[in-house]
Protein backbone atom coordinates (compact mmCIF):
# COMPACT_ATOMS: atom_id res chain seq x y z
CA UNK A 1 0.00 0.00 0.00
CA UNK A 2 1.71 3.72 -0.92
CA UNK A 3 1.52 6.10 1.65
CA UNK A 4 -0.34 8.60 1.59
CA UNK A 5 1.59 10.79 2.91
CA UNK A 6 4.49 9.95 0.18
CA UNK A 7 1.92 10.37 -2.62
CA UNK A 8 2.17 14.26 -3.30
CA UNK A 9 6.05 13.95 -2.31
CA UNK A 10 5.42 15.42 1.10
CA UNK A 11 6.68 14.05 4.38
CA UNK A 12 5.00 13.70 7.65
CA UNK A 13 4.70 16.19 9.67
CA UNK A 14 6.05 15.56 13.00
CA UNK A 15 4.24 16.83 16.26
CA UNK A 16 5.33 19.25 17.73
CA UNK A 17 6.08 19.32 21.58
CA UNK A 18 3.63 21.37 23.95
CA UNK A 19 5.76 24.08 25.79
CA UNK A 20 5.36 22.94 29.48
CA UNK A 21 4.42 25.75 30.64
CA UNK A 22 4.93 24.38 34.36
CA UNK A 23 8.81 25.58 33.71
CA UNK A 24 7.72 29.06 33.48
CA UNK A 25 5.66 28.74 36.65
CA UNK A 26 8.60 26.79 38.90
CA UNK A 27 11.01 29.76 37.37
CA UNK A 28 8.69 32.63 38.86
CA UNK A 29 8.24 30.76 41.80
CA UNK A 30 12.23 30.69 42.58
CA UNK A 31 12.18 34.69 41.38
CA UNK A 32 9.58 34.80 44.14
CA UNK A 33 11.53 33.29 47.35
CA UNK A 34 14.18 35.11 46.00
CA UNK A 35 12.88 38.32 46.51
CA UNK A 36 10.69 37.31 49.39
CA UNK A 37 13.69 35.86 51.65
CA UNK A 38 16.96 36.37 50.04
CA UNK A 39 16.98 40.17 49.47
CA UNK A 40 15.16 41.65 52.65
CA UNK A 41 17.54 39.02 54.43
CA UNK A 42 20.96 40.17 52.72
CA UNK A 43 20.00 43.49 54.33
CA UNK A 44 20.30 42.11 57.38
CA UNK A 45 24.16 41.80 57.03
CA UNK A 46 24.21 44.77 54.61
CA UNK A 47 23.00 47.59 56.90
CA UNK A 48 24.81 45.89 60.48
CA UNK A 49 28.02 46.18 58.47
CA UNK A 50 27.46 49.79 56.58
CA UNK A 51 28.43 53.28 57.66
CA UNK A 52 25.16 55.31 57.79
CA UNK A 53 27.01 58.71 56.55
CA UNK A 54 29.15 56.78 54.09
CA UNK A 55 27.55 53.49 53.18
CA UNK A 56 30.80 51.90 53.19
CA UNK A 57 31.95 49.01 55.29
CA UNK A 58 32.61 49.26 59.00
CA UNK A 59 32.26 47.18 62.25
CA UNK A 60 31.58 49.99 64.22
CA UNK A 61 28.13 49.02 64.29
CA UNK A 62 28.73 46.00 66.66
CA UNK A 63 31.27 47.88 68.76
CA UNK A 64 28.63 50.52 69.80
CA UNK A 65 26.16 47.81 70.76
CA UNK A 66 29.09 45.90 72.78
CA UNK A 67 29.92 49.07 74.59
CA UNK A 68 26.74 50.61 75.83
CA UNK A 69 25.51 49.03 78.82
CA UNK A 70 21.52 49.30 78.11
CA UNK A 71 21.64 47.47 75.60
CA UNK A 72 23.98 44.59 77.04
CA UNK A 73 21.56 44.95 80.13
CA UNK A 74 18.15 43.87 77.86
CA UNK A 75 19.99 41.06 76.40
CA UNK A 76 20.47 39.98 79.88
CA UNK A 77 17.44 40.66 80.89
CA UNK A 78 15.73 38.77 77.57
CA UNK A 79 18.33 35.68 78.30
CA UNK A 80 16.47 35.48 82.32
CA UNK A 81 12.91 36.12 80.68
CA UNK A 82 13.30 33.02 78.53
CA UNK A 83 14.71 31.09 81.18
CA UNK A 84 12.23 31.75 83.89
CA UNK A 85 9.47 31.18 80.63
CA UNK A 86 11.05 28.26 80.04
CA UNK A 87 10.58 26.45 83.45
CA UNK A 88 7.16 27.67 84.20
CA UNK A 89 5.99 26.42 80.57
CA UNK A 90 7.42 23.15 81.58
CA UNK A 91 6.04 22.88 84.59
CA UNK A 92 2.29 23.42 82.98
CA UNK A 93 2.76 21.56 79.75
CA UNK A 94 4.77 18.32 81.08
CA UNK A 95 2.29 17.11 83.26
CA UNK A 96 -1.10 17.62 80.90
CA UNK A 97 0.66 16.06 78.08
CA UNK A 98 1.52 13.12 80.44
CA UNK A 99 -1.96 12.83 81.75
CA UNK A 100 -3.14 12.85 77.86
CA UNK A 101 -1.16 10.54 76.79
CA UNK A 102 -0.08 7.85 78.86
CA UNK A 103 -3.35 7.70 81.71
CA UNK A 104 -6.82 6.74 82.62
CA UNK A 105 -7.57 10.42 83.98
CA UNK A 106 -10.89 11.32 83.43
CA UNK A 107 -11.83 14.52 81.93
CA UNK A 108 -8.71 14.23 79.78
CA UNK A 109 -10.47 16.73 77.06
CA UNK A 110 -10.29 19.70 78.89
CA UNK A 111 -6.49 19.73 78.31
CA UNK A 112 -6.88 19.74 74.91
CA UNK A 113 -9.20 22.74 75.30
CA UNK A 114 -7.04 24.40 77.80
CA UNK A 115 -4.18 24.29 75.00
CA UNK A 116 -6.29 25.11 71.90
CA UNK A 117 -7.87 27.82 73.55
CA UNK A 118 -4.17 29.15 74.59
CA UNK A 119 -3.13 29.11 71.10
CA UNK A 120 -6.35 30.87 69.77
CA UNK A 121 -6.10 33.61 72.68
CA UNK A 122 -3.35 36.36 70.61
CA UNK A 123 -0.48 37.51 73.53
CA UNK A 124 -1.30 40.78 73.69
CA UNK A 125 -5.04 40.00 74.61
CA UNK A 126 -3.62 37.39 76.87
CA UNK A 127 -1.45 40.11 78.30
CA UNK A 128 -4.21 42.61 78.45
CA UNK A 129 -6.48 40.12 80.54
CA UNK A 130 -3.74 39.95 82.99
CA UNK A 131 -3.10 43.53 83.62
CA UNK A 132 -6.72 43.52 84.21
CA UNK A 133 -6.66 41.31 86.52
CA UNK A 134 -3.10 41.50 88.03
CA UNK A 135 -2.10 45.05 87.80
CA UNK A 136 -0.73 46.52 90.67
CA UNK A 137 -3.61 48.96 92.01
CA UNK A 138 -6.72 48.33 89.79
CA UNK A 139 -6.22 44.32 88.86
CA UNK A 140 -8.91 42.80 90.38
CA UNK A 141 -7.16 40.20 92.01
CA UNK A 142 -5.45 43.14 94.14
CA UNK A 143 -8.75 44.80 94.70
CA UNK A 144 -10.85 41.69 95.80
CA UNK A 145 -7.29 40.68 98.17
CA UNK A 146 -7.99 44.48 99.93
CA UNK A 147 -11.40 43.78 100.35
CA UNK A 148 -11.16 40.92 102.28
CA UNK A 149 -7.45 41.36 103.84
CA UNK A 150 -7.95 45.05 104.31
CA UNK A 151 -4.11 44.84 103.41
CA UNK A 152 -3.63 47.94 100.74
CA UNK A 153 -0.44 46.38 99.62
CA UNK A 154 -0.97 44.34 96.25
CA UNK A 155 -1.12 40.89 96.22
CA UNK A 156 0.51 40.04 92.85
CA UNK A 157 2.18 42.26 90.33
CA UNK A 158 1.84 41.75 87.14
CA UNK A 159 4.45 44.97 86.23
CA UNK A 160 7.61 42.32 86.91
CA UNK A 161 10.42 39.96 85.15
CA UNK A 162 8.05 36.77 87.36
CA UNK A 163 4.57 38.49 85.68
CA UNK A 164 6.02 38.87 82.47
CA UNK A 165 7.12 35.58 82.14
CA UNK A 166 3.99 33.80 83.50
CA UNK A 167 1.97 35.43 80.81
CA UNK A 168 3.89 34.64 78.10
CA UNK A 169 4.32 30.78 79.93
CA UNK A 170 1.08 31.03 79.43
CA UNK A 171 0.78 31.21 75.98
CA UNK A 172 3.63 29.30 75.15
CA UNK A 173 3.26 26.03 76.60
CA UNK A 174 0.77 24.82 73.64
CA UNK A 175 4.26 24.12 71.76
CA UNK A 176 5.77 21.42 75.02
CA UNK A 177 2.28 20.12 74.99
CA UNK A 178 2.00 19.16 71.28
CA UNK A 179 5.91 17.90 70.87
CA UNK A 180 5.42 16.19 74.05
CA UNK A 181 2.10 14.15 73.43
CA UNK A 182 3.11 13.34 70.38
CA UNK A 183 6.46 11.77 71.12
CA UNK A 184 4.50 10.38 74.25
CA UNK A 185 2.04 8.56 71.76
CA UNK A 186 4.52 6.91 69.95
CA UNK A 187 6.49 4.97 72.68
CA UNK A 188 5.11 1.64 73.31
CA UNK A 189 4.13 0.33 77.04
CA UNK A 190 5.72 -2.76 76.99
CA UNK A 191 9.13 -1.04 79.52
CA UNK A 192 6.14 0.60 81.55
CA UNK A 193 4.98 -2.99 81.92
CA UNK A 194 8.28 -4.51 82.63
CA UNK A 195 9.19 -1.74 85.49
CA UNK A 196 5.64 -2.18 87.19
CA UNK A 197 6.02 -6.08 87.22
CA UNK A 198 9.41 -5.82 89.08
CA UNK A 199 7.05 -2.89 91.58
CA UNK A 200 7.63 0.22 90.47
CA UNK A 201 4.70 2.77 91.10
CA UNK A 202 3.35 4.98 88.20
CA UNK A 203 5.80 8.27 89.44
CA UNK A 204 8.65 6.40 89.24
CA UNK A 205 8.27 4.38 86.61
CA UNK A 206 7.26 7.74 84.58
CA UNK A 207 10.52 9.34 86.15
CA UNK A 208 13.05 6.37 84.66
CA UNK A 209 11.47 5.08 81.58
CA UNK A 210 8.84 7.55 79.89
CA UNK A 211 10.79 10.89 80.06
CA UNK A 212 13.98 9.94 78.74
CA UNK A 213 12.47 8.14 75.57
CA UNK A 214 10.35 11.39 74.96
CA UNK A 215 13.14 13.58 76.32
CA UNK A 216 14.72 14.35 72.53
CA UNK A 217 11.18 16.09 71.38
CA UNK A 218 10.60 17.88 75.14
CA UNK A 219 14.24 19.11 74.67
CA UNK A 220 13.39 20.28 70.74
CA UNK A 221 9.86 22.25 71.92
CA UNK A 222 12.02 23.86 75.52
CA UNK A 223 13.86 25.33 72.44
CA UNK A 224 11.07 26.54 70.62
CA UNK A 225 9.66 28.08 73.78
CA UNK A 226 13.08 29.62 74.17
CA UNK A 227 13.15 31.10 70.83
CA UNK A 228 9.71 32.23 70.95
CA UNK A 229 10.26 34.19 74.08
CA UNK A 230 12.85 36.17 73.05
CA UNK A 231 11.04 37.10 69.67
CA UNK A 232 7.99 38.06 71.38
CA UNK A 233 7.11 41.72 71.03
CA UNK A 234 3.28 42.89 71.84
CA UNK A 235 3.43 41.20 75.96
CA UNK A 236 7.04 42.43 76.71
CA UNK A 237 5.82 45.90 75.39
CA UNK A 238 2.61 45.95 77.56
CA UNK A 239 4.17 44.50 80.34
CA UNK A 240 8.03 45.24 80.23
CA UNK A 241 8.12 48.76 79.48
CA UNK A 242 5.74 50.08 82.33
CA UNK A 243 7.65 47.80 84.57
CA UNK A 244 11.02 50.31 83.15
CA UNK A 245 12.76 47.14 82.54
CA UNK A 246 14.19 47.06 78.58
CA UNK A 247 14.03 43.39 76.75
CA UNK A 248 15.62 43.04 73.33
CA UNK A 249 12.18 43.40 71.57
CA UNK A 250 11.72 46.63 73.29
CA UNK A 251 14.51 47.72 72.79
CA UNK A 252 14.60 47.67 69.20
CA UNK A 253 11.68 49.74 68.39
CA UNK A 254 13.98 52.51 70.80
CA UNK A 255 16.50 52.58 67.60
CA UNK A 256 13.15 53.79 65.32
CA UNK A 257 12.64 56.80 67.23
CA UNK A 258 13.55 60.25 65.47
CA UNK A 259 16.44 60.16 64.18
CA UNK A 260 16.02 56.38 62.51
CA UNK A 261 18.97 54.26 63.30
CA UNK A 262 18.83 51.09 60.88
CA UNK A 263 22.56 50.22 60.82
CA UNK A 264 22.49 50.07 64.89
CA UNK A 265 19.08 48.13 64.91
CA UNK A 266 20.70 45.51 62.64
CA UNK A 267 23.60 44.88 64.28
CA UNK A 268 21.91 44.68 67.45
CA UNK A 269 19.48 42.01 66.16
CA UNK A 270 22.70 39.87 64.92
CA UNK A 271 22.63 37.98 67.78
CA UNK A 272 19.22 37.34 67.96
CA UNK A 273 19.66 35.39 64.71
CA UNK A 274 22.43 33.78 65.89
CA UNK A 275 21.11 32.29 68.75
CA UNK A 276 18.05 31.61 66.62
CA UNK A 277 19.94 29.39 64.14
CA UNK A 278 22.27 27.76 66.91
CA UNK A 279 19.17 26.48 68.76
CA UNK A 280 16.91 25.68 66.01
CA UNK A 281 20.05 22.97 64.46
CA UNK A 282 20.69 21.72 67.92
CA UNK A 283 16.43 21.25 67.69
CA UNK A 284 16.47 19.38 64.31
CA UNK A 285 20.11 17.08 65.45
CA UNK A 286 18.14 16.21 68.85
CA UNK A 287 14.99 15.22 66.66
CA UNK A 288 16.73 13.57 64.06
CA UNK A 289 18.46 11.71 66.60
CA UNK A 290 15.79 10.72 68.88
CA UNK A 291 15.51 7.09 70.58
CA UNK A 292 15.07 4.15 69.38
CA UNK A 293 12.04 3.07 71.68
CA UNK A 294 10.64 5.87 69.51
CA UNK A 295 9.39 5.09 66.04
CA UNK A 296 6.92 6.15 63.19
CA UNK A 297 4.47 3.97 64.81
CA UNK A 298 2.72 4.09 67.71
CA UNK A 299 3.28 0.80 70.10
CA UNK A 300 1.09 -1.13 71.83
CA UNK A 301 0.01 1.43 74.81
CA UNK A 302 -2.08 0.21 77.87
CA UNK A 303 -3.17 3.08 79.90
CA UNK A 304 -1.82 3.71 83.08
CA UNK A 305 -3.33 3.47 86.24
CA UNK A 306 -2.19 6.54 88.46
CA UNK A 307 -4.90 6.29 91.59
CA UNK A 308 -5.06 8.73 93.98
CA UNK A 309 -2.73 11.28 91.92
CA UNK A 310 -5.54 11.64 89.12
CA UNK A 311 -7.08 14.02 91.08
CA UNK A 312 -3.88 16.20 91.44
CA UNK A 313 -3.17 16.35 87.55
CA UNK A 314 -6.82 16.98 87.12
CA UNK A 315 -6.76 20.00 89.61
CA UNK A 316 -3.60 21.20 87.75
CA UNK A 317 -4.67 20.98 83.93
CA UNK A 318 -7.83 22.67 85.22
CA UNK A 319 -5.65 25.03 86.67
CA UNK A 320 -3.75 25.89 83.85
CA UNK A 321 -6.59 26.33 81.99
CA UNK A 322 -8.77 28.48 83.71
CA UNK A 323 -4.79 30.99 84.57
CA UNK A 324 -4.57 30.77 80.30
CA UNK A 325 -7.98 31.27 78.98
CA UNK A 326 -10.84 31.33 81.21
CA UNK A 327 -9.38 34.50 83.37
CA UNK A 328 -8.12 36.17 80.66
CA UNK A 329 -10.47 35.83 78.19
CA UNK A 330 -13.58 36.12 80.99
CA UNK A 331 -12.25 39.65 82.31
CA UNK A 332 -12.13 40.91 78.68
CA UNK A 333 -15.60 39.81 77.74
CA UNK A 334 -16.61 41.52 81.31
CA UNK A 335 -14.81 44.49 80.72
CA UNK A 336 -16.01 44.95 77.11
CA UNK A 337 -19.41 45.28 78.65
CA UNK A 338 -18.84 47.82 81.45
CA UNK A 339 -18.55 51.91 81.13
CA UNK A 340 -15.55 52.12 83.93
CA UNK A 341 -13.61 48.08 84.22
CA UNK A 342 -12.01 49.07 87.63
CA UNK A 343 -15.56 49.55 88.80
CA UNK A 344 -18.29 46.38 90.14
CA UNK A 345 -20.02 44.95 86.92
CA UNK A 346 -23.12 46.39 88.25
CA UNK A 347 -26.30 47.22 86.59
CA UNK A 348 -25.34 50.63 86.49
CA UNK A 349 -21.92 50.27 85.21
CA UNK A 350 -23.16 47.76 82.04
CA UNK A 351 -23.00 49.23 78.46
CA UNK A 352 -23.32 48.09 75.12
CA UNK A 353 -21.76 51.46 74.24
CA UNK A 354 -18.52 49.82 73.41
CA UNK A 355 -19.51 47.34 71.01
CA UNK A 356 -21.79 50.18 69.20
CA UNK A 357 -18.42 52.41 69.48
CA UNK A 358 -15.89 49.48 67.45
CA UNK A 359 -18.59 48.71 64.97
CA UNK A 360 -20.50 51.86 63.74
CA UNK A 361 -18.53 55.20 64.80
CA UNK A 362 -14.92 54.31 65.71
CA UNK A 363 -14.02 54.65 62.08
CA UNK A 364 -10.39 53.77 63.46
CA UNK A 365 -11.09 50.61 65.04
CA UNK A 366 -13.51 49.11 62.21
CA UNK A 367 -10.51 49.77 59.79
CA UNK A 368 -8.04 48.12 62.09
CA UNK A 369 -10.51 45.05 62.37
CA UNK A 370 -10.84 44.75 58.23
CA UNK A 371 -7.02 45.50 57.77
CA UNK A 372 -6.87 42.45 60.44
CA UNK A 373 -9.23 40.06 58.32
CA UNK A 374 -7.80 41.36 54.71
CA UNK A 375 -4.17 40.83 55.78
CA UNK A 376 -4.80 37.54 57.03
CA UNK A 377 -7.61 36.22 54.40
CA UNK A 378 -4.77 37.16 51.84
CA UNK A 379 -1.57 35.95 53.73
CA UNK A 380 -3.08 32.67 54.35
CA UNK A 381 -4.53 32.25 50.74
CA UNK A 382 -0.91 33.32 49.22
CA UNK A 383 1.27 31.59 51.85
CA UNK A 384 -0.69 28.40 51.76
CA UNK A 385 -0.17 28.44 47.51
CA UNK A 386 3.33 29.16 47.72
CA UNK A 387 3.86 26.68 50.38
CA UNK A 388 2.29 24.13 48.74
CA UNK A 389 3.78 24.74 45.13
CA UNK A 390 7.36 25.54 46.60
CA UNK A 391 6.94 21.56 48.46
CA UNK A 392 5.55 19.90 45.47
CA UNK A 393 8.76 21.11 43.38
CA UNK A 394 11.41 20.02 46.33
CA UNK A 395 9.51 16.70 46.68
CA UNK A 396 9.58 15.95 43.00
CA UNK A 397 12.82 17.18 42.33
CA UNK A 398 11.18 19.19 39.42
CA UNK A 399 14.08 21.38 38.94
CA UNK A 400 17.67 21.52 39.56
CA UNK A 401 18.97 22.15 43.07
CA UNK A 402 15.48 21.84 44.27
CA UNK A 403 17.11 21.84 47.68
CA UNK A 404 18.14 24.93 47.91
CA UNK A 405 14.52 26.09 47.15
CA UNK A 406 13.50 23.93 50.42
CA UNK A 407 16.38 26.13 52.30
CA UNK A 408 14.56 29.71 51.41
CA UNK A 409 11.03 28.21 52.36
CA UNK A 410 12.45 27.44 56.04
CA UNK A 411 14.90 30.20 56.15
CA UNK A 412 12.47 32.69 57.72
CA UNK A 413 11.63 30.73 60.32
CA UNK A 414 15.76 31.53 61.67
CA UNK A 415 14.73 35.84 61.61
CA UNK A 416 12.69 36.66 64.71
CA UNK A 417 9.95 38.32 63.09
CA UNK A 418 10.55 41.97 64.62
CA UNK A 419 13.84 41.48 62.97
CA UNK A 420 12.08 40.43 59.88
CA UNK A 421 10.13 43.51 59.91
CA UNK A 422 13.50 45.96 60.23
CA UNK A 423 14.75 43.79 57.27
CA UNK A 424 11.29 44.18 55.34
CA UNK A 425 11.35 48.37 56.24
CA UNK A 426 15.09 48.29 54.73
CA UNK A 427 14.15 46.56 51.96
CA UNK A 428 11.24 47.74 50.47
CA UNK A 429 9.55 50.91 52.44
CA UNK A 430 12.23 53.29 50.75
CA UNK A 431 13.01 53.95 47.15
CA UNK A 432 12.68 52.11 44.39
CA UNK A 433 9.68 50.19 45.74
CA UNK A 434 8.24 53.01 48.37
CA UNK A 435 5.93 50.39 49.76
CA UNK A 436 5.93 51.98 53.60
CA UNK A 437 2.74 52.17 54.54
CA UNK A 438 1.08 49.96 52.07
CA UNK A 439 -0.82 46.97 52.44
CA UNK A 440 1.19 45.38 50.51
CA UNK A 441 4.66 45.20 52.55
CA UNK A 442 2.40 43.77 55.22
CA UNK A 443 0.60 40.84 53.24
CA UNK A 444 4.51 40.11 51.74
CA UNK A 445 6.16 40.07 55.15
CA UNK A 446 3.27 37.80 56.96
CA UNK A 447 3.82 35.38 53.71
CA UNK A 448 7.69 35.15 53.98
CA UNK A 449 6.73 35.27 57.88
CA UNK A 450 5.06 31.77 57.80
CA UNK A 451 5.75 30.37 54.76
CA UNK A 452 7.84 27.27 57.07
CA UNK A 453 4.72 26.23 58.31
CA UNK A 454 3.05 25.90 54.95
CA UNK A 455 5.97 24.92 53.29
CA UNK A 456 6.42 21.87 55.86
CA UNK A 457 3.28 21.24 56.06
CA UNK A 458 2.48 20.86 52.66
CA UNK A 459 5.84 19.05 51.84
CA UNK A 460 4.57 16.23 54.44
CA UNK A 461 1.37 15.41 53.10
CA UNK A 462 3.03 15.10 49.52
CA UNK A 463 5.68 13.26 50.62
CA UNK A 464 2.96 10.27 51.56
CA UNK A 465 1.50 10.15 48.02
CA UNK A 466 2.86 8.26 45.89
CA UNK A 467 3.45 9.83 42.33
CA UNK A 468 1.80 7.57 39.88
CA UNK A 469 -1.26 9.17 40.05
CA UNK A 470 0.52 11.94 38.21
CA UNK A 471 2.12 10.17 36.42
CA UNK A 472 -0.29 8.80 34.53
CA UNK A 473 -1.88 12.62 33.85
CA UNK A 474 1.87 13.12 31.98
CA UNK A 475 1.34 9.48 30.40
CA UNK A 476 -1.99 10.97 28.93
CA UNK A 477 -0.05 14.17 27.83
CA UNK A 478 -0.93 16.24 30.56
CA UNK A 479 1.70 18.73 31.87
CA UNK A 480 2.53 19.04 35.63
CA UNK A 481 0.78 21.98 36.82
CA UNK A 482 -2.25 20.06 35.58
CA UNK A 483 -0.78 17.07 37.59
CA UNK A 484 -0.59 18.85 40.55
CA UNK A 485 -3.55 21.15 40.60
CA UNK A 486 -5.85 18.19 39.36
CA UNK A 487 -4.32 15.36 40.86
CA UNK A 488 -2.44 16.34 44.06
CA UNK A 489 -4.11 19.28 45.01
CA UNK A 490 -7.49 18.01 45.32
CA UNK A 491 -6.28 14.77 47.31
CA UNK A 492 -4.76 17.19 49.72
CA UNK A 493 -7.30 19.75 50.35
CA UNK A 494 -8.16 18.76 53.85
CA UNK A 495 -3.96 19.20 54.33
CA UNK A 496 -4.32 22.42 52.24
CA UNK A 497 -7.07 23.43 54.10
CA UNK A 498 -5.69 22.90 57.56
CA UNK A 499 -2.44 24.71 56.82
CA UNK A 500 -5.12 28.30 55.62
CA UNK A 501 -6.69 27.97 59.09
CA UNK A 502 -3.66 27.70 60.92
CA UNK A 503 -1.97 30.89 59.08
CA UNK A 504 -5.21 32.45 58.93
CA UNK A 505 -5.15 32.54 62.63
CA UNK A 506 -1.37 33.11 63.02
CA UNK A 507 -1.56 36.30 61.16
CA UNK A 508 -5.09 37.48 62.47
CA UNK A 509 -3.10 38.07 66.08
CA UNK A 510 0.54 38.75 64.76
CA UNK A 511 1.93 42.09 66.29
CA UNK A 512 5.91 41.59 65.97
CA UNK A 513 6.16 41.04 62.23
CA UNK A 514 3.78 44.24 61.86
CA UNK A 515 5.46 46.30 63.53
CA UNK A 516 7.41 49.24 61.37
CA UNK A 517 5.58 48.35 58.76
CA UNK A 518 2.09 50.17 59.24
CA UNK A 519 0.61 53.28 58.98
CA UNK A 520 -2.20 55.20 60.48
CA UNK A 521 -4.17 53.99 57.44
CA UNK A 522 -3.07 50.38 57.97
CA UNK A 523 -2.80 49.57 61.18
CA UNK A 524 -4.23 46.30 62.23
CA UNK A 525 -5.51 45.40 65.59
CA UNK A 526 -2.33 44.13 67.68
CA UNK A 527 -0.76 47.43 66.60
CA UNK A 528 -3.93 49.47 67.69
CA UNK A 529 -3.93 47.54 71.26
CA UNK A 530 -0.52 49.19 72.08
CA UNK A 531 -1.95 52.51 71.07
CA UNK A 532 -5.10 52.05 73.13
CA UNK A 533 -3.48 50.29 76.02
CA UNK A 534 -0.72 53.07 76.33
CA UNK A 535 -4.07 55.46 76.57
CA UNK A 536 -6.18 53.48 79.24
CA UNK A 537 -9.05 52.64 77.07
CA UNK A 538 -9.01 49.28 78.22
CA UNK A 539 -13.07 49.29 77.70
CA UNK A 540 -13.18 49.84 73.73
CA UNK A 541 -9.91 47.56 73.59
CA UNK A 542 -11.92 44.93 75.55
CA UNK A 543 -14.88 44.69 73.51
CA UNK A 544 -12.16 45.09 69.92
CA UNK A 545 -10.39 41.68 71.25
CA UNK A 546 -13.94 40.00 71.83
CA UNK A 547 -14.45 40.61 68.22
CA UNK A 548 -11.46 39.68 67.63
CA UNK A 549 -11.55 36.07 69.99
CA UNK A 550 -15.39 35.69 68.07
CA UNK A 551 -13.71 35.60 64.43
CA UNK A 552 -10.67 33.37 65.12
CA UNK A 553 -12.79 31.30 67.26
CA UNK A 554 -15.45 30.49 64.31
CA UNK A 555 -12.58 29.97 61.62
CA UNK A 556 -11.21 26.70 63.98
CA UNK A 557 -14.12 25.59 64.89
CA UNK A 558 -15.38 25.22 61.08
CA UNK A 559 -11.59 23.66 61.18
CA UNK A 560 -12.64 21.32 63.59
CA UNK A 561 -16.15 20.22 62.50
CA UNK A 562 -14.17 19.96 59.02
CA UNK A 563 -10.93 18.22 59.82
CA UNK A 564 -11.16 17.03 63.73
CA UNK A 565 -10.82 18.06 66.68
CA UNK A 566 -7.31 18.43 67.69
CA UNK A 567 -6.27 19.42 64.03
CA UNK A 568 -3.90 22.65 64.67
CA UNK A 569 -2.61 20.52 67.68
CA UNK A 570 -1.11 17.93 64.99
CA UNK A 571 0.08 20.16 62.68
CA UNK A 572 4.15 19.59 61.73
Amino acid sequence: MTDIANVDGLRPLARRPKFDWSLVVFGLLTAILVGLVVYPMSRLLIESFSDPKTGSFTVANFFDVARRSRYLLAYWHTVQLAVVTVIMSVAMALPMAWVVSRTDIPGRSLFYFGTLGAFIMPPFLGAIGWILLAGPNAGWINQIWTSLTGIEDPLVNIFSLWGLAFVIALNVFPLIFIFATSALDLISSEMEEAAAIHGAGPMRTTWIITLPLALPAILGAIMLVFLETIALYGTPALIAIPARFNVATTQLTTFFEYPAKIELAMAFSVPLVLITVVLLGAQRLLLRGGHVAVSGKGGARTAMRVGRWKWLFLAHGVAVTLLAVILPAGILVSTSFQIAWAKAPVLSNLTLDNYRAILFEQATVREAMFNTVYFALASATACTILGFLTAYVVIRKLIPYSSALAFLAVAPVAVPGIVLAICFYAAFAGPPFSLYGSSLIIILAFITRFLPIAFVSCASGIRSLNPELEEAVRIHGGSRMRAMVEVVAPVLKKSLMGVWILVFVICSRELSTAMFLTSHQNRVISILTLDMSEQGDYETLAAMGVVLLVVTSTVVAIGMRLLGRDFMLRRN
